[in-house]
């Protein structure tokens, strides 16, 4: 058991521990192309941000009028988004520091994300992440994406984890929305700013209106830990 006692702590993957929002956003622009609808923007890519694969291409269908299949987009846009991925991923660097201190101190750690399970493992193994993250769930694997609480629930319980013991670190509304409906503190890193006002995010336990400029690895520690430096940080941010 850590320092900590039960806590454990599942990160969220995409926009969170790693700049990947760039990449998704290219390859559903590249996915809708090739099926008819053109000029598919950065602002409406957002609407998108935290949303599983599965749900972001269900919504397209409706939205675009498209003929194929789910299953047939979320293919083509996957293999879009791999050939990306496996060029460069960015990890934020405050966020490693805190994924390298949990695991110094022997907190147990996740992932939960909409991305596909072979994207998730793409992403840790080319970023070293793995190294640490060695437990990873999948939207795909549970009956909802987020904002239901399915995927970090799923994580809990792999981690043979109580949700009350579970800090979830999180970038999106719907992600914060997930965490509140499973019972768990949320510290919230907003990926897209002008969303940091989203009701969601006022169910946080810490918010990071800045997002990724705000975090650090010490103010989240010290947000944990009670440390009083340190969490007097967090809570001015």
């Amino acid at each position: 058991m850590s320092t900590l006692g039960t806590l454990s702590v599942v990160f969220d993957l995409d926009g969170t521990l790693v700049d990947s929002e760039p990449h998704y956003y290219e390859a559903g622009r590249r996915t809708l192309a090739e099926y008819g609808v053109p000029d598919f923007s950065w602002a409406e890519h957002e609407r998108y941000v935290g949303i599983s694969t599965r749900e972001t291409i269900a919504d397209w269908r409706r939205r675009y009028g498209l003929s194929a299949s789910v299953d047939e987009l979320v293919a083509v846009k996957n293999r879009h988004y791999l050939k990306l991925a496996r060029t460069k991923t960015t990890v934020f660097p405050e966020m490693r520091a805190f994924v390298e201190r949990l695991a110094d101190e022997g907190v147990p750690m996740a992932v939960a994300s909409g991305s596909s399970a072979e994207a998730i493992d793409l992403i840790l193994a080319g970023t070293g992440l793995d190294a640490h993250l060695r437990t990873a769930v999948s939207a795909d694997e549970v009956a909802h994406g987020k904002p239901a609480p399915d995927v970090f629930l799923e994580a809990a319980r792999r981690l043979g984890a109580d949700p009350a013991d579970c800090v979830v670190v999180e970038d999106a509304a719907p992600g914060a929305a997930a965490a509140h409906a499973a019972g768990m503190r949320c510290i919230a890193v907003p990926y897209v700013a002008a969303q940091a006002g989203a009701p969601e995010f006022a169910t946080a336990g810490l918010l990071l209106r800045g997002g990724q400029s705000e975090f650090t690895a010490r103010a989240a520690w010290g947000w944990l830990t009670g440390t009083a430096a340190d969490a007097d940080t967090a809570r001015r941010s």
